[in-house]
């Protein structure tokens, strides 16, 4: 899973991300507002941790604009205000969650378990699953019931991201970036190519109609 952490404040950041990939979620980070709402524009995140306060664009105004984009990704904001209008005026903005600094990490890890656990497909072992397949983020591979399916990097991170989103549509455009990123210098070509490699994965065990093509759009996860 990919986690966008937006915070100006270095030491509490860097603390973040750590323990957050001691857990396994994949994590990219920014101190700058105005760069955190370019790279949260993109719609590749399973959930963002914004601070209130930033240089830029502040963490509410980021909300905002992603909401009013349609973008729905869970975000649980950091800051280090306790007061009661504070809370209601980043919840009203549209963020999802709400963490007064400071904070323990086993609190910051259960909240962003609960924020995924409302997505829908979030197991009662950490795993996600939908249709009957299901990723382990220690593991990095896919499972039908309790056979593994031997997946790639790619084919894991791919199938990852076609369960958290299961049921809704994903461009092309969309997946090479949270897959293969902004800057990488292969075609977009490699999500179709991918796409064939883990429908044939699933295919031994009829999972493979479960990735749909959608015409003109993308593919999604979804059963018929």
């Amino acid at each position: 899973m990919k986690i966008l952490v937006v915070e100006d404040d270095k030491a509490l950041r860097e603390v973040v991300v750590a323990v957050l990939k001691e857990d396994n979620y994949f994590v990219e980070q920014t101190d700058s507002g105005d760069e955190g709402l370019f790279m949260a524009e993109q719609d590749i995140y399973d959930i963002l941790i914004l601070d209130i306060m930033l240089p830029g664009m502040s963490g509410l105004e980021i909300v905002k604009s992603l909401r009013a984009k349609a973008i729905a990704v869970p975000i649980l904001l950091l800051t280090a205000k306790d007061s009661i209008e504070d809370r209601v005026n980043g919840l009203e903005a549209g963020a999802d969650d709400y963490l007064v600094k400071p904070f323990a990490v086993p609190e910051l890890l259960a909240r962003v378990k609960a924020l995924l656990r409302r997505r829908g497909n979030l197991g009662k072992e950490g795993d996600l699953c939908y249709g009957g397949i299901s990723v382990n983020a220690k593991t990095r591979d896919g499972f039908v019931g309790s056979v593994a399916l031997q997946l790639t990097v790619k084919e894991y991170e791919l199938l990852e991201f076609f369960i958290i989103n299961s049921e809704q549509i994903l461009t092309r455009e969309q997946i090479f970036d949270r897959i293969w990123g902004f800057e990488s210098e292969t075609t977009i070509g490699i999500v179709d190519l991918y796409v064939h490699y883990l429908r044939k994965k699933l295919l031994p065990y009829g999972r493979d109609n479960l990735i749909q093509t959608v015409r003109g759009a993308g593919f999604m996860l979804k059963e018929k």
